[in-house]
């Protein structure tokens, strides 16, 4: 199967630690560049969509210093709508691509200079494939194991909010539900749910299932588009394609955030199917 052309990437910020950005940004630079380098890609849009920033000028600066210029490059930044949340923001980018692939990526994640090229060569070797999931690390170099298998309510409480001691005492069914038993050095392919970090989509299947859900403004969507895509084909988890990710739970980040998570579960239990234990 011939590799794909063209590949869209969206970014959605809302008032960034600009240093990670720029961080963020200049690595997708260097793997989009390699890409083209290795022929995977002819043409590239990276749309920034900016749900709230202290200083657009700033953040209209930092992303052409951080992607530099190229022929086959463009880049285009959303703003004035507010802070839609999340995957509405995608969303803006979503409804107005053709691409032949998309790329969902979080401000706070870097990718390896070949991170790309080993992705979008999984997509054309595999045309069952409609989701690529890649290695994540955190920053200090620990696996992130953030392929998960369908939740229960018990668990997503546990993971998200129980004391140390009562996460020690669940350790084996969290390691179950992160699927620690099966990620590993080699790809993994019937994934069940992938995060939303790093979603390197075909973008017909993307747009067939139409993006992300409104009804969440933050956390599960990534969750519901999983099970979405997955009607029409794989989600596989590829070790080749690499990525750090510098971000944090729901729990480590207030109240405000967990009411939101609490709330986004409550609509994915609703749409998906309730399992309590």
């Amino acid at each position: 199967m011939s590799p794909p052309r063209s590949l869209a990437v969206s970014v959605v910020v809302y008032h960034p630690d600009l240093d990670q950005l720029h961080l963020t940004l200049r690595s997708l630079g260097g793997a989009l560049r390699r890409a083209v380098a290795d022929g995977a890609l002819a043409q590239v849009i990276v749309h920034l969509i900016d749900n709230g920033s202290d200083d657009p000028a700033v953040l209209d600066r930092l992303g052409d210093e951080a992607l530099g210029e190229a022929t086959w490059l463009a880049r285009e930044t959303w703003r004035g709508h507010g802070n839609v949340g999340y995957g509405r923001g995608h969303n803006l980018a979503i409804r107005t691509s053709s691409a032949d692939v998309h790329l969902v990526l979080n401000p706070d994640v870097e990718l390896a200079p070949d991170a790309l090229v080993e992705g979008l060569r999984h997509l054309a070797d595999r045309p069952a494939t409609v989701l690529v999931t890649p290695q994540v690390r955190d920053p200090a170099g620990g696996l992130q194991y953030l392929c998960r298998r369908y939740p229960s309510v018990l668990m997503l409480g546990i993971r998200g909010f129980a004391p140390p001691w009562l996460r020690r005492a669940c350790v084996r069914r969290l390691a179950d539900y992160e699927m620690r038993d099966a990620i590993g050095p080699d790809t993994v392919t019937g994934i069940p749910l992938a995060s939303g970090c790093f979603m390197l989509v075909r973008g017909g299947a993307l747009r067939c299932v139409g993006g992300f859900s409104p009804d969440y403004f933050l956390y599960y969507e990534d969750y519901d588009l999983s099970l979405r895509l997955r009607r029409l084909g794989d989600i596989a988890y590829v070790p080749t394609v690499r990525v750090v990710h510098a971000g944090g739970g729901a729990a480590r980040k207030g109240w405000r955030h967990q009411r939101m998570f609490l709330r986004s579960g409550v609509i994915f239990f609703r749409t998906h199917g309730w399992k309590l234990v």
